[in-house]
């Protein structure tokens, strides 16, 4: 493109050409196509010539076809498209540029065309850089060959081939053109002449409506090509010798071409293969509409033709470039077969899922409901047929003998509707390609609200075959509890491998992925649950009599039934089918769990026993372990252990329960750790099976033992600290005897109290704030509940609660770790004061023993004491007086900051916690703002900002 910004620049801003529907280019050319006006100076049409001759290089005759080929170009009409198509050429013109690395000429180009589009003269600019960048290049690209389907201009052609064969000679006499009057002779440049009786019908001048009248400049109509192209009066020569090329009988210039005889007639295809040697560069006359017809016929069928064809490789049609079709018969012939490469992908969809054995129910009804369609298509197709062969005649079937004949402008008409239809389902093979079962249907769904409602009908119709599968599936689910799924396609899974004591929670699942899109979640939930359940009074309960007969599920199951599946706004069948059927089956499987299988009485039995609910008995087994526990983990022995809670049943209100739950009740011992003591591994058990054990999983009883175990472990510091006063209040009045004793026990008396009041209100929130709170709330869930998932999701949730307020949750491990650490140093406190009891009750034994020895040997007479007695006595004293009790003092000092300081600690951790009820725990706990005195983080108020700064500093911390 050297000379390409230059011939723009130049030419677009300094000739005014017109060049939008018959130009003034057009006036100036005369009959044989050379302008007359080539010496008129600057008319349009001398300066287009002058450009032709500039760039090409040529001159004279040998710039006439290229001269030509420029006005057919810049004379085209404008369409639609024109502006875009002006912009794709723009694009493509800067893209060469810079691919040519002239980014510099592609920024200029850019301006000058940005220029040319604000001038009102140019009108058809498209055609004007069609033209420069087919012409730009080197000059061998210039040469343009005979024909104006030459080099670079087969995309802009809007002639038929019969217009671009055979370019004549301008500078011959225009009477050599001259067409004979005899109503079957054409005359070939020269005297030749050739009869068209003697061509096949189809080729025959008259058959297209070509006029041998040169009164309109020489051009006609093809009235019944349905192309629209023009023709030149000399196409009546061109037939003629391409006639009598095809004859093998072509004459020199002047001579007569003999006529053929009938014998001697080829066929329309032979007259379209065949390309004469001696002429390359001859374009093949037009095809007959009857073989157009014929292969698009076979297009529609998948079957390429002789110029309609599939292309190797790739799923596409193509029309041969020997076929000489102009662009727009082209265009109208693909969208035509678009329609078969349509059905090809349906059909091969169907042939290759044919082949695919784990293709399920619901994708076999789809195949079935996609050849169903195909079978209206092939009949449509059979119409098609019919009307071609009654319209065309025996002898030449390709030459209509009607008037009301087929033609492609008709076939395009009466295909509008299969189109449409064709299209949706080809679109429908695309988004269902790969999936299976419920994804299939869902897929289809998604296609049904659409703005047409012929779409609407057809894919409500096939996705009306296609959920049969899945409804008969869903139908023996739901009343029969049987599972059909041969090829994993419904959205209820079942492992067989899972015992029936898993039955609920494991055998029976929910494949979310196969839940159709027209069920919501809580309806596949409920067809879960309604099957689940039938197999659970079958299995668990071995209740038969909820299962429904196999007759009543037959009435069922329907085609209303099964359009209502899809269609539950408009119809509400299914929905209350469902509803009844899961209301029946749930409330008789909540009657067996309540009255046949004793649920909530095995409930209140996990309240009393493992969340330490029946005080009595609770009381009683400790003090019965309170001689055992002690020991170390190893030293006990169940059976000892088991006497032991019989013992507290039967001495207790627990003696009152029924056998079945008392046979229940059991003990374990823990997995025991160095150095832990029977109070650490201590734990009673509850066993379940049968229908309460769906409700009491293994992991529900691992919470209850969890559970128990923090309970039991309070229960224990409880009975701790109730011991400690008795011994304190019976013993204090004994050591007041003792100097500086007093001091010790105000002490001991202040530290326990603090305890005391610890432990009562963690007793407290525990046993009214979290346990009573939440069984009551458990309580109200489980009777209203409507199913048994309910009831498992109520139980779970009440565990859940207790847990997380019972600190036994991740959040509040160090919570927990710190209540723990405390309850350590009550244990500990118990020690030194247990310590300090001993001796001080051994001093005071000391004491009296004397006293008594005094007294009685005084009363015989005697001294009451010696000496060395004396002695003894008072450096016993002296050392109770001066190690014992200051270490006492010291012992407690320690275990007192020790224990205000993990307190402060624990208060300062429940205020900053999630739970609002911990939070005001520790306003109980503080009762006297003892702690809150000492630090300044509890003295703010329980806002948002304030645990978001106690967050922060601990984190700093």
């Amino acid at each position: 493109m050297p000379v390409f910004h230059q011939n723009l620049t130049r030419h677009s801003s300094k000739t005014n050409l017109n060049v939008s529907g018959n130009s003034n280019i057009s006036n100036s050319i005369n009959a044989n196509g050379i302008s007359d006006g080539m010496a008129l100076g600057n008319t349009s049409a001398a300066l287009v010539y002058k450009l032709c001759s500039h760039i090409t290089g040529l001159t004279s005759d040998a710039l006439t076809p290229s001269y030509q080929l420029v006005l057919r170009t810049l004379s085209c009409t404008s369409t639609a498209a024109v502006e875009s198509d002006e912009f794709e050429v723009g694009e493509k013109i800067k893209k060469r540029l810079v691919k040519e690395k002239r980014e510099k000429d592609a920024l200029n180009f850019a301006e000058l065309h940005r220029k040319l589009q604000g001038s009102v003269v140019l009108k058809n600019r498209w055609a004007i850089l069609c033209f420069l960048l087919n012409l730009s290049g080197s000059k061998n690209k210039y040469q343009i060959k005979n024909g104006p389907y030459g080099f670079g201009f087969t995309k802009f052609a809007t002639l038929t081939p019969l217009q671009n064969v055979g370019f004549y000679d301008g500078t011959k006499n225009q009477q050599s053109r001259t067409v004979p009057s005899d109503k079957n002779l054409a005359v070939i440049a020269g005297s030749e002449k050739i009869e068209f009786a003697s061509l096949p019908s189809a080729y025959q001048p008259g058959r297209y409506g070509v006029s041998v009248d040169c009164a309109d400049q020489g051009r006609s109509n093809l009235s019944d090509s349905g192309s629209g192209s023009v023709c030149s009066h000399s196409n009546n020569n061109r037939v003629a010798r391409m006639a009598a090329l095809f004859s093998g009988k072509e004459k020199t210039e002047g001579t007569v071409v003999p006529m053929i005889t009938k014998k001697d007639k080829i066929s329309a295809s032979q007259v379209v293969r065949q390309r004469p040697k001696s002429f390359p560069d001859l374009i093949l006359p037009i095809i007959p509409e009857g073989i157009l017809l014929r292969e698009v016929l076979f297009a529609f069928q998948g079957i390429e033709g002789k110029f309609i064809k599939m292309q190797p490789g790739k799923d596409r049609f193509y029309i041969d470039s020997k076929a000489g079709l102009s662009g727009p018969m082209q265009r109208q012939l693909l969208r035509l077969i678009e329609l078969g490469w349509m059905y090809n992908k349906v059909h091969n969809f169907c042939e290759s899922q044919n082949l695919d054995r784990a293709l399920g129910l619901v994708g076999q009804s789809f195949i079935a409901a996609l050849q169903e369609e195909l079978s209206e298509y092939y009949r449509l197709l059979a119409v098609l047929e019919s009307q071609l062969q009654q319209n065309f005649s025996i002898e030449e079937p390709y030459s209509s003998t009607r008037s009301g004949s087929l033609t492609l402008r008709q076939l395009a008409v009466w295909t509008l509707d299969p189109f449409v239809r064709m299209k949706q389902l080809a679109t429908l093979v695309d988004a269902c390609r790969g999936q299976r079962g419920g994804a299939l249907a869902s897929s289809l769904y998604s296609f049904l609200h659409h703005a047409d409602p012929s779409i609407c009908e057809l894919v409500k119709h096939i996705l009306s075959v296609v959920v049969q599968p899945i409804y008969r599936m869903l139908s023996h689910w739901i009343f029969s509890g049987e599972l059909e799924d041969m090829y994993h396609e419904f959205f209820v899974a079942v492992n067989s491998s899972v015992p029936n004591t898993s039955l609920w929670h494991e055998k029976y699942s929910l494949r979310k992925t196969m839940v159709p899109s027209f069920l919501t979640m809580s309806q596949a939930r409920k067809v879960l649950s309604t099957g689940k359940a039938i197999n659970f009074l079958r299995m668990v309960c071995h209740d038969h009599s909820s299962v429904r007969p196999c007759d009543e599920q037959s009435e069922q199951v329907d085609t209303a039934t099964v359009v209502s599946l899809f269609n539950q706004d408009q119809d509400s069948d299914f929905q209350r089918l469902l509803e009844t059927s899961y209301k029946e089956t749930s409330r008789h499987v909540l009657k067996s769990l309540f009255t046949q299988y004793n649920f909530t009485d095995h409930l209140l039995a996990m309240r009393r026993y493992l969340l330490l609910g029946q005080g009595d008995f609770i009381r009683h087994l400790m003090d019965l372990l309170e001689e055992e526990l002690p020991k170390s983990a190893n030293m006990l022995y169940l059976h000892n252990l088991s006497g032991i809670l019989e013992s507290a049943i039967r001495a207790t209100n627990a003696q009152f329960d029924s056998p079945d739950i008392l046979q229940r009740l059991d003990l374990r011992l823990l997995e025991a750790a160095v150095g832990d003591t029977g109070w650490d591994v201590f734990s009673l058990d509850y066993h379940v099976d049968g229908p309460i054990g769906t409700v009491f999983t293994p992991q529900c009883i691992n919470a209850y033992l969890r559970l128990f175990n923090t309970l039991w472990r309070s229960k224990r510091i409880e009975y701790i600290l109730s011991g400690m006063w008795q011994t304190q209040m019976t013993y204090s009045r004994l050591m007041r005897t003792l100097p500086g004793v007093a001091p010790v026990l105000h002490h001991c008396h202040f530290i326990l109290t603090e305890m005391v009041h610890f432990v009562q209100q963690m007793q407290y929130y525990i046993a009214f704030e979290v346990m009573e709170c939440s069984w009551a709330e458990l309580q109200q869930k489980v009777m209203s509940a409507e199913d048994l998932d309910q009831v498992i999701a109520a139980h779970e949730q009440f565990l859940d609660s207790i847990m997380t307020r019972s600190l036994l949750d991740e959040e509040s491990k160090d919570v927990l770790t710190q209540l723990r650490a405390i309850y350590d140093l009550v244990i500990r406190f118990q020690g030194i004061q247990t310590k300090f009891w001993y001796q001080a009750l051994s001093e005071v034994d000391a004491r009296k023993k004397l006293d008594s020895q005094i007294v009685s040997k005084t009363e015989k007479g005697n001294w009451g004491i010696s000496e060395a007695e004396v002695q003894v006595q008072k450096q016993r004293q002296v050392e109770f007086e001066r190690k014992v009790v200051p270490a006492t003092k010291a012992q407690l000092r320690v275990l007192a900051n020790s224990y205000q300081d993990m307190v402060q600690k624990f208060l300062l951790m429940i205020a900053d916690h999630s739970d609002p009820n911990l939070r005001f725990l520790s306003f109980r706990l503080d009762f006297n703002e003892h702690y809150k005195s000492r630090n300044s983080r509890l003295q703010t108020s329980l806002t948002y900002q304030h645990r978001r700064r106690s967050v922060l500093q601990t984190s700093v911390l």
